[in-house]
């Protein structure tokens, strides 16, 4: 008989809490699962196969449209595995970007620490003054 596993259950067994598991079914990433009598989820080892695939690419900071692509081709066994590359091309592309961003933003602050080498009151402080005086050179990667 195949194993079924209660939402808190797969929760444990993958180490997903269990609104991440529900948030997963309302993004259509994971299928909605069959229900007990009692009315209560009951999912398969093809559901806990799947979200241990979707929490390693969350783990790899990929987006659920990124899993939601790979999850395509992974069920599409005749697809051809060059839409996996260029998939991980890309967002090989966008973390080496985000880093390169991540570099600015540490010089950036260590520029701005540079300027206050001593203790002083928060009137006299140079940080401060320098985040009040300073103009944005680049936007900020969150904007």
């Amino acid at each position: 008989m195949a194993r079924s596993y209660r939402i808190g259950e797969l929760a444990r067994q993958v180490d997903v809490p269990v609104a991440t598991i529900r948030y997963y079914e309302r993004e259509q990433l994971l299928p909605k699962p069959n229900r007990s009598a009692g009315n209560f989820r009951l999912y398969s080892e093809a559901h806990r196969d799947r979200l241990v695939f979707i929490r390693q690419c969350r783990s790899l900071d990929m987006t659920l449209e990124e899993i939601s692509s790979l999850l395509k081709l992974k069920e599409d066994p005749q697809s051809s595995c060059e839409q996996v590359n260029s998939l991980i091309d890309d967002h090989i592309a966008d973390v080496t970007r985000r880093v390169a961003q991540m570099q600015r933003l540490k010089q950036d602050l260590e520029s701005l620490r540079r300027r206050c080498d001593s203790t002083r009151s928060a009137g006299e402080c140079a940080i401060l003054a320098g985040l009040l005086a300073a103009r944005p050179e680049r936007p900020h990667p969150g904007d």
